[in-house]
């Protein structure tokens, strides 16, 4: 889909369908006013007849259009004025898009609020992104007779010229969010049969083909055990599918400056091993490679926008399965690190694979490190679907990424790392336990990680309860692709 930003006069140009947005105020863009003047008050007589109120995501479609060069006209509510966020202008364009979908129209032109409590280049880069999500399906694995219908041109018209220069570059912004979510989500909803830790390998390598920016390396089971990674290596014994550690540089700043690791966990499914799941909704787990996922998306944005700022992604992969040769409860694993691990629980095995790929990450002299990873169901009881977990051993880290959360509603909530949690993961025959018991399982979880970024600046993000919808809406989020890209723009200056 092609999304174009100009200054239309929304009265004179044809088009298969105009959309205008209106507050519950009946608040309409100043174009909007001329075109209900134009047409002698019918348009704000149809909203009144059809009972528009102007709610967030409510919509009006006027098929009756007078004089007007549009062959009809959609109306779609933004809720209060008073009110307005990307929460609500995101809910107004997936209305819009749903609507434009279902009649099959292949390109619209959009009128945008000349009057916004948000920034015109938050509004753009926030209506382009929300654009291309609302096109999201999943059809990969059906039949092309369920192929979905595609829109081929919208167009976005602004009502002041001089917000064209800046404006382009937002809509490019949010186009470029939007394909890196694209590509999480896409990785994520496919199967485990089909994304392997192999695949997941794959897609990361094509990346490195596509973009001249971007070089990528995989790390085998033998490389691995040369490299004494016992915690990583021993949640893939109970797999058949060898573990792929995989590694993206992306260089778009000065050559010396230190990057930005994000290390993604990759599970691509997560059977719990020994310490098997229940089985009601234990397919959701192909889910469980999000953060590894996350990671190989916004590394395809940045290189998309041709951020300046070097990006290193470190993907540790691999499936938990139960297996004669699987982990047990009570077995002793050593890390990359040599510190030594009693694994209580394998259904705690992301942390094993992911303090593994923390040490490696040292390497690269990073100037800060960040982990995302579907790390704990205690995430979703304390924070529900709506904010990640979010824990660092850095103010300033934590202070940025809540910033960069707020700025494009990917919102995280902070959680503490006291002292106090730590002696929870202590254990008789090891240096640290892989678990803290049930009391405070999302804080343990960020202490046991605590223990391998001693040496670096460090958050990490539990995106359990925002990667993913279950239900009838089923399916990847794409989420925190906004959040670490908005983090890596202002990163970059």
């Amino acid at each position: 889909m092609q999304i174009t930003l100009s200054k239309i006069d929304l009265a004179k140009t044809k088009t298969r369908c105009l959309i205008l947005f209106s507050t519950t105020q009946q608040e309409m863009c100043k174009e909007a006013e001329a075109i209900d003047k134009a047409s002698n008050g019918l348009v704000k007589r149809q909203l009144v007849n059809s009972g528009f109120n102007g709610k967030a995501g409510e919509t009006a479609l006027l098929c009756e259009t007078g004089d007007m060069p549009c062959e009809c006209l959609l109306v779609v509510g933004l809720g209060d004025e008073d009110e307005f966020n990307i929460s609500q202008l995101q809910k107004g364009v997936s209305a819009a898009m749903k609507n434009l979908l279902s009649m099959k129209v292949g390109e619209a032109i959009i009128g945008m609020p000349a009057k916004s409590s948000l920034t015109t280049s938050t509004l753009l880069r926030e209506t382009a992104q929300a654009l291309v999500n609302a096109t999201y399906n999943f059809s990969e694995c059906k039949s092309d007779d369920d192929k979905p219908h595609k829109i081929r041109k919208i167009r976005l018209s602004v009502s002041n010229s001089k917000q064209l220069a800046g404006g382009r570059k937002s809509v490019q912004q949010g186009e470029a969010i939007a394909l890196g979510m694209e590509m999480a989500k896409n990785l994520a909803d496919l199967p485990g049969n089909i994304c392997t830790p192999a695949y997941l390998a794959r897609k990361a390598g094509s990346l490195g083909r596509k973009y001249k920016s971007i070089s990528t390396k995989v790390v085998n089971e033998k490389e691995m055990e040369k490299l004494k990674m016992g915690a990583l290596l021993s949640v893939s014994r109970g797999s058949r599918q060898p573990a792929k550690l995989i590694i993206m540089e992306y260089k778009g700043g000065k050559k010396g400056d230190k990057p930005v690791v994000l290390v993604g966990k990759g599970l691509t499914f997560d059977a719990g091993g020994i310490s098997i799941k229940p089985s009601a909704r234990m397919d959701e787990m192909k889910y469980d490679m999000c953060g590894g996922a996350s990671v190989i998306g916004t590394i395809k944005a940045v290189a998309e926008m041709e951020l300046p700022i070097n990006i290193v992604g470190v993907v540790p992969s691999s499936e938990n399965l139960p297996d004669g040769d699987a982990n047990k409860p009570g077995d002793i694993v050593t890390s990359m690190a040599g510190k030594t691990i009693e694994i209580l629980n394998t259904d705690a095995e992301g942390r094993l694979i992911l303090c593994d790929a923390l040490t490696y990450s040292k390497r690269f002299k990073p100037d800060t490190v960040i982990d995302i990873a579907t790390l704990t169901g205690a995430c979703i009881v304390a924070l529900g679907n709506h904010a990640s977990g979010l824990m660092a051993n850095s103010e300033e880290v934590a202070s940025d990424l809540i910033s960069a959360g707020e700025s494009c509603n990917d919102r995280t909530w902070r959680l503490p790392l006291w002292d106090e949690y730590q002696p929870q993961l202590d254990s008789n025959f090891a240096d640290i336990a892989n678990i803290g018991g049930p009391a405070a399982g999302t804080i343990t979880a960020g202490c046991f990680l605590s223990r391998f970024t001693e040496d670096f600046n460090w958050a990490h993000l539990d995106i359990a309860g925002t990667a993913w919808k279950s239900g009838a809406e089923k399916g990847a989020t794409g989420r925190p692709v906004p959040l670490l890209v908005n983090y890596l723009i202002n990163k970059a200056g």
